[in-house]
């Protein structure tokens, strides 16, 4: 019996000298992009894939920033000049230009968003940061249709973090 007391209290012994080894939860998984002059970032598991642009189709009667549909293995989805939907002048393909691919998600009962691609100037770099170098948006930016999750604050510089779903929603 006084083994298994001091297997415990080793146990707690090594738990504070290690506090809790599994915090993988704190880290948010991004990828950085850039759009116009600025720097964005969306998390990682919100990303279907990313790939290199490929023919579009022009739709009539939608905003500007929706450049039309594409058909990706048989799937056909919309594809959006985020440049444009964030106010600036619309992008320029280059060889960098790629389309990033939202899986849309089902959140309870509503009816899932579906997928939908985004032109961007050039990815940057897959991005860990800390939960707690996180901060909400300033409440400036908070009327930008809550497409922001967050201000990731880094040694360099600040990167904005946007909504996946926000940026999925329908308004077209």
């Amino acid at each position: 019996m006084n083994d298994k007391l001091s297997q415990v209290l080793q146990k707690q012994q090594s738990q504070i000298a290690e506090p809790d080894v599994d915090k993988e939860e704190d880290i948010v998984q991004l990828v950085g992009f850039v759009v116009g002059e600025e720097e964005y970032a969306i998390p990682i598991l919100n990303i279907q894939e990313i790939i290199k642009p490929i023919e579009y189709t022009r739709v009539p009667s939608v905003p500007d920033y929706v450049l039309g549909v594409f058909n990706m293995r048989g799937n056909v989805m919309p594809l959006i000049d985020l440049a444009k939907r964030f106010n600036q002048s619309s992008s320029k393909m280059t060889p960098q230009t790629r389309y990033i691919v939202l899986k849309g998600m089902s959140n309870g009962n509503q009816t899932p968003a579906g997928n939908a691609g985004f032109v961007i100037d050039r990815l940057t770099e897959a991005i860990k940061i800390h939960r707690n170098r996180i901060d909400p948006p300033p409440e400036t930016l908070l009327k930008e249709k809550g497409m922001i999750f967050g201000i990731g604050k880094r040694e360099e510089n600040i990167l904005t973090i946007l909504k996946a779903e926000a940026l999925l929603k329908r308004e077209f």
